[in-house]
């Protein structure tokens, strides 16, 4: 990937992560953890990689990202206004009762969602029937699914992934956020679901192993996603909860706390002094 276009990529990515934090920081409740951790691949799927249009969100030849992991929707919240969805103002209304921008994502209300989550596995199972539909249509639309490493422990995350290799989804992407952590503690120490490269080519799936912090190595493996044919490609993405934030970094207690005012404000200036 060229180097102007990596820098404003990085430059989106901190404006999501700047969102994110605006919302959970005004809801004094929220996700900010996890939503730090996709902030990067968000970015590259909607500014890069992804066929959508603001001005034309429900159009049925786009392409769909569902957030399985639904309740980092800070992340998919602060993307869809800086892309233009809505305007970027309705961040600081997170949460609020008469807000679009509910603790997870709700295709009802808020232009740009493609499918209402929250119950883990209920995204990716949603994502491989519209990748099958898709199919069955003749449309070339691609489905993405980000599924957060603790999620990966419901069953019906596996039985999706049966489903999207047994009829051979190759326009269907799942990405894994392997940042290691979950609201009760690391990830491997709660309900080990790993091999997760292995597990996931013995299902049948193109499986590709990545730093989610990269865009060389992103750009790369969505690519490789898209030139495989015959079956669903799998995208195990490495990356750091609360990537960005010092204090957030690799901390399970940030999975689902708001920062106070302080910490809210030191937060921005380390994400605006590292852009």
């Amino acid at each position: 990937m060229e180097q102007a276009k990596k820098l404003e990529l990085q430059s989106v990515a901190t404006e999501i992560r700047l969102g994110a934090l605006l919302g959970v920081h005004a809801a004094k409740s929220g996700h900010p953890g996890g939503s730090l951790s996709i902030a990067d691949l968000l970015a590259y799927l909607y500014f890069y990689k992804m066929r959508v249009d603001a001005k034309n969100p429900d159009d049925p030849d786009r392409d769909r990202l569902v957030l399985s992991k639904g309740h980092t929707a800070p992340a998919l919240y602060a993307t869809l206004a800086e892309k233009g969805f809505f305007p970027k103002e309705e961040l600081a209304k997170l949460r609020q009762v008469d807000s679009f921008l509910q603790g997870h994502p709700d295709m009802k209300h808020t232009p740009g969602v493609d499918m209402t989550t929250g119950s883990l596995g209920l995204g990716i199972s949603a994502a491989a029937g519209m990748a099958l539909a898709a199919k069955i249509a003749g449309k070339d639309y691609r489905t993405y699914a980000i599924v957060g490493d603790g999620e990966s422990e419901e069953g019906q995350v596996w039985e999706a992934c049966m489903f999207a290799a047994h009829y051979k989804l190759d326009n269907f992407c799942l990405v894994i956020d392997w940042n290691g952590l979950q609201i009760d503690g690391p990830v491997a120490e709660v309900m080990n679901p790993t091999p997760h490269d292995k597990k996931l080519e013995a299902f049948g799936f193109n499986v590709i192993s990545i730093d989610g912090h990269d865009f060389d190595q992103i750009d790369a493996a969505f690519t490789a996603a898209e030139n495989c044919k015959g079956k669903p490609t799998a995208i195990i993405a490495k990356t750091t909860k609360g990537k960005g934030v010092s204090f957030m970094e690799n901390q399970v207690g940030w999975h689902g706390n708001a920062p106070s005012d302080e910490q809210y404000e030191q937060a921005v200036a380390e994400l605006k002094g590292g852009n």
